[in-house]
């Protein structure tokens, strides 16, 4: 859809009187350079990072490397990220049509908030991360390396051949993020040593990698790779848990907080940027947060009373976490109950979308090495309309799991969360492949957690205690995210402030803990975005009033992929403003 009034009123009176506006030949000119710029950039991270296509709909050029992780290669994409940036900057986005509009917007963040982190220097310390580092990403890269043909074959045992060198790159650009004065957290890395551990004691059929040869089903290539993961990959696996915990472990900075690194304050900020594409004050991000989980407190509060005669926020919790019939049995009960609640919120999504994807979504507990590590369910897309969408559900603390919880993550991750807003942007047409390669959190999570409300109003909730649960979570991120990484919170500040919901135990506060120590900033995408798409609701709401459309509204946001929330903005109140006869 072409939105012409980006920019509100003053590009409709540039547009009637012609004032300060470019030749026609320059718009052109600058439609074709965006085009241009976009074309380099996906080429290059495609030649850079093949395996990224897996996951993007995109055609990878190549089956048989695995991305280059030297610092020198860093440098290089540094310099390139450096020359399109340039050359962005010369574009006029007023000048842009509508698509092309979009592609500038998506580039210009990327090339930003990549840009505006290398002061955080994360190629030295945080591949030391046991939410999504080299080992967490193999499992799903063999999962869907092709091993079809002889030549897939060849391919794939000349990439996985390189694993070794990748790892052994990775030890070296560590042990320099030491001797320079940067580390992961202590709490961080023996998370992650716990994962590495469990893979060096599976069997050769238990690897992430053996994958590949249930697939194939060709006893030849089964032998090749059996050999070469129990060989030179085994090896190299051992290598760096030995350097994990030998060298790197007692040497890594006790202290969680990001701030204990070289320019940490700055770095926060970079990173809280590119999470959430919005360059706000972390102080303001906070309050806002403390005002969002104010409003949700008082909103609890009033159901607790009138369900439960209950008055006070710990009461409340308490009679929820505990109710006998908000409580699984087993594992077992956990992942069919989640399933079951996938499979039927999908039909009851649709009447609120003009269009639903047609990829399904499948739900999957961890592989057996990543359980117990402290690792979040999480959601791994499709890579095309024949591959379905992953929703892996930890099963960590499942005794302390509850039905309202489960069917929160459940909704956040697959429909109408996750699953549909990337799914719906895989299957785009007229889109230019950059948009499948520059999402990001704030976007992404914020529609997640916006699902989570959806699904109230779809009634795709079974259990009533979802609506107390959902509500005493958000937020909370956008305010502990900041006070452990800047203000000087302590673990167990943090950790009382997050039991405060009621939706975690302590042993997954502590989790979570490490998790936002691992990656900063990013805990607070959720909600900054979520009131982002809530605030463009209210506004649509306000001005259409009876001409408002939710099915419409949703188009607006999701026809474009994942925008930048600044972006976003801009689109959905210019179709406000035109819907409103403005």
């Amino acid at each position: 859809m072409k939105i012409l009034a980006r920019t509100g009123l003053l590009f409709l009176a540039f547009a009637i009187v012609g004032a300060c506006s470019r030749p026609a030949e320059q718009a052109v000119d600058d439609n074709a350079t965006v085009n241009r710029l976009a074309d380099r950039y996906v080429a290059t991270v495609l030649a850079r990072q093949p395996e990224i296509a897996y996951f993007t709909g995109l055609e990878a050029p190549a089956h048989d490397y695995l991305q280059d992780n030297s610092l020198s290669a860093l440098a290089e994409w540094q310099a390139f990220e450096d020359e399109l940036y340039a050359e962005l900057a010369q574009v006029n986005p007023d000048s842009l049509a509508q698509r092309e509009w979009v592609m500038w917007g998506a580039l210009k963040e990327a090339l930003e908030a990549s840009r505006g982190q290398r002061i955080c220097k994360a190629e030295l310390w945080q591949g030391v991360n046991h939410m999504f580092s080299w080992h967490t990403a193999i499992a799903p890269l063999a999962a869907r390396q092709p091993v079809e043909t002889a030549d897939d074959k060849a391919a794939a045992l000349r990439r996985w051949s390189s694993l070794p060198k990748l790892i052994d790159t990775e030890i070296a650009n560590l042990e320099k993020g030491l001797a320079e004065g940067y580390s992961a957290p202590r709490a961080v890395a023996e998370a992650m040593l716990q994962q590495i551990e469990r893979m060096l004691t599976a069997p050769v059929e238990q690897s992430p990698l053996y994958a590949m040869a249930a697939r194939a089903d060709d006893e030849a290539f089964t032998a090749e790779l059996e050999k070469l993961i129990d060989g030179d990959i085994r090896a190299s696996i051992q290598r760096y848990r030995d350097f994990l915990a030998d060298s790197y472990i007692p040497q890594a900075r006790d202290e969680l907080a990001v701030t204990a690194l070289p320019d940490g304050e700055a770095c926060y900020r970079a990173m809280l940027r590119g999470w959430t594409t919005l360059d706000r004050d972390p102080r303001e991000v906070y309050e806002l947060g403390e005002r969002t989980v104010k409003a949700n407190t008082e909103y609890v509060l009033k159901l607790g009373k009138e369900w439960f005669g209950l008055d006070s926020i710990p009461g409340i919790v308490a009679h929820v976490n505990n109710a006998r019939d908000n409580l699984f049995d087993s594992e077992e009960a956990l992942v069919a109950h989640s399933r079951r609640i996938v499979e039927q919120a999908r039909e009851q999504s649709a009447p609120m979308f003009l269009e639903m994807p047609a990829a399904p979504v499948v739900v999957e507990p961890f592989p057996e090495y990543q359980r117990g590590s402290g690792r979040s369910s999480h959601y791994i897309p499709p890579g095309d309309a024949d591959t379905p969408g992953e929703y892996r559900i930890s099963l960590d603390f499942w005794q302390k799991e509850t039905v309202g919880n489960a069917e929160i993550t459940a909704v956040h991750e697959a429909w109408p969360g996750h699953h549909l807003q990337i799914s719906r942007a895989l299957e785009l047409k007229d889109q230019h492949d950059l948009l499948k390669l520059t999402g990001n959190s704030g976007y992404v999570e914020g529609w997640g957690r916006y699902a989570e409300h959806l699904a109230e109003e779809a009634g795709i909730y079974e259990s009533r205690y979802a609506q107390i649960s959902r509500r005493l979570w958000p937020a909370r991120g956008m305010v502990a995210d900041p006070g452990l990484h800047l203000y000087g919170w302590t673990a167990e500040q943090t950790a009382d402030y997050l039991a405060e919901a009621g939706r975690f135990s302590p042993e997954e506060s502590k989790a979570l803990i490490t998790r936002m120590a691992a990656l900063p900033g990013q805990l607070t995408a959720y909600d900054s975005g979520a009131l982002v798409i809530f605030g463009l609701r209210e506004e649509a709401e306000s001005k259409l009033g009876e001409r408002f459309n939710l099915a419409e509204f949703h188009e607006r946001v999701l026809e474009n992929g994942s925008l930048p929330l600044w972006q976003l903005q801009d689109h959905v109140r210019a179709w406000i403003d035109e819907q409103a006869g403005n």
